[in-house]
């Protein structure tokens, strides 16, 4: 049963910030198979949410973010114009995280399907990426014990 509260709290972890989700899932001694997969499926969940259901909060996190860059435009900004769609959704979860993304595709116009499609993607990749480098790291530590 503990198993199942430590995947419960990775991918809770997940909703709200993958880079946190995966050192977490690695703490708790799941394997990294495992943490990856499940921090990608929090990421994920939380990126639909807010693409397909959270109309208002999409909103004021848009608010809020163009309130920190009103002065220069935004890194996501630049993302957009270069990338489209493609690069949104490879870029954010690393960048801005998987919610804050998804909100700022939105606003730039994206078509809701095709940002989840991509947003996905992304946060599958990076959570490999991530998982693997946190796995390894953990292991050469260990080593050095």
């Amino acid at each position: 049963m503990d198993s199942v509260w430590a995947g419960l709290t990775v991918i809770g972890a997940g909703v709200l910030e993958l880079w946190a989700a995966i050192p977490l899932g690695l703490a708790l001694n799941l394997s990294p198979l495992v943490t990856g997969l499940l921090s990608a499926l929090g990421a994920a969940v939380s990126a639909a949410i807010v693409i397909f259901f959270g109309k208002s909060l999409r909103n004021w996190l848009v608010q809020r973010f163009e309130r920190k860059n009103a002065r220069k435009e935004s890194r996501m900004a630049r993302v957009w114009k270069k990338y489209g769609i493609v690069g949104l959704g490879f870029l954010s979860p690393l960048i801005t995280g998987a919610p804050l993304g998804a909100a700022i595709g939105i606003a730039f116009g994206a078509e809701p399907r095709k940002l989840m499609l991509w947003m996905t993607i992304g946060i599958v990749v990076w959570s490999a990426i991530l998982t693997a480098a946190a796995a390894l790291g953990m292991m050469s530590f260990k080593a050095y014990m």
